[in-house]
């Protein structure tokens, strides 16, 4: 990277790295832009507790300790299936059909790396392509905009300049004076007025909080990613993630705090969004599964398939998606994981032409050629 592309991708996020409280959201017209919003949970997700097929009889065998009782299970869905109980909010946006649980996926990545599974979903490619990510090829062609609520790009949005990035600081409020004086200063150059004028533009819309212990939480950011997207002219896409799903040992007590951290923050991204949710899809997705059975610390380990979830206005929900593939020792992905039956790639590129109505081909190609699904995903 050269001074140039250096400074040319600092040079918005200097403006924001200095801000600090979020202005209030705008309410939005009668008729919405449709937004995306693609969330990763990184550290691989333990799908079998999470969208729990209660009608398989080889599941409690292979989790005798961890294995959530019948009578928790009070979140019936589709198909026999059942929501986590710390999913409250998800669920009553299920019974809305406004949440749409896809399981058996997987990207297609066979190796068990955390950050090279990450990468690879991120990526969309066969070939991981570490500055050129799905969502930003897909911004790209439908000429949209993009934040990612993180310190720095994730790989999902790299490769475009229509993306900025937002996050709590750290650092001294920055004078009028510097951002006048950065504006003079690039009056030559028209690729760095922009990226500086893209970032006065999101810090006008944002205070001047310092990043504490408490603004930095999911419920925290996704509120702030949904206040940034409902004003007029907000981005049409934004991505956040969570860490924190590693459980290879004490999973029932982690997987609950984790889930409800999860589902607050999504209420909140609700509530922030205002109207504009009624023509939103939010993209929920991690790298891998977990194994099927537990192991000696009352957890489980890095696996295969794993659940995409869909959620938002925009989404035909109330229903399961996904052929079951079956947990008999037989069924399972190299006798130890839940078996990916359909593809993490196809079913976004399924989404991306039906909610962005980009065609059928050129959604294909922004994931190396991969099929689309006929399943109608949004109402």
């Amino acid at each position: 990277m050269d001074r140039r592309q250096f400074i040319s991708g600092t040079a918005a996020s200097l403006a924001l790295w200095h801000t600090q409280s979020l202005a209030g959201a705008v309410t939005a017209s009668n008729k919405t832009p449709p937004k995306l919003i693609w969330i990763v949970l990184r550290g691989a997700l333990d799908s079998l507790e999470v969208v729990i097929p209660t009608f398989d009889s080889g599941l409690l065998p292979l989790r005798p300790t961890i294995g959530l009782a019948k009578n928790q299970l009070q979140q019936p869905m589709h198909k026999g299936f059942a929501l986590h109980p710390s999913l409250k909010h998800l669920y009553s946006w299920y019974q809305n059909k406004q949440l749409l649980p896809i399981v058996a996926v997987g990207s297609g990545f066979n190796k068990r790396s955390h950050f090279d599974g990450q990468d690879y979903l991120e990526s969309g490619l066969n070939i991981i392509a570490h500055e050129n990510g799905w969502l930003s090829r897909a911004i790209t062609l439908k000429q949209r905009s993009a934040i990612a609520i993180a310190q720095s790009t994730p790989i999902s949005l790299r490769g475009s300049d229509s993306v900025n990035t937002w996050y709590p600081s750290k650092l001294k409020h920055s004078s009028d004076d510097l951002y006048q004086s950065l504006q003079k200063m690039y009056q030559s150059d028209p690729r760095l007025l922009k990226k500086l004028n893209d970032g006065l533009a999101l810090r006008n819309l944002t205070g001047g909080q310092k990043l504490t212990k408490s603004n930095g939480k999911f419920k925290t950011l996704a509120t702030g990613c949904g206040q940034l997207m409902s004003t007029p002219d907000g981005p049409d896409c934004a991505m956040l993630e969570l860490g924190g799903w590693d459980t290879h040992n004490n999973q029932n007590n982690r997987l609950k705090r984790q889930l409800t951290t999860l589902d607050d923050g999504l209420a909140a991204l609700k509530l922030s969004l205002g109207d504009y949710w009624s023509n939103t899809a939010v993209v929920i997705a991690t790298e891998f599964g977990r194994t099927a059975k537990e192991n000696g610390t009352k957890g489980t380990d890095h696996g295969t398939g794993s659940a995409l979830l869909l959620a938002g206005g925009a989404v035909a929900g109330g229903r399961v998606l996904g052929q079951w593939p079956g947990l008999a020792q037989h069924q399972l992905f190299e006798q130890r994981d839940l078996q990916a039956t359909s593809n993490t790639f196809s079913w976004l590129a399924t989404l991306l032409n039906q909610h962005w109505q980009i065609a059928p081909g050129a959604a294909s190609n922004l994931f190396d050629g991969v099929s689309l699904y006929n399943e109608q995903l949004v109402s």
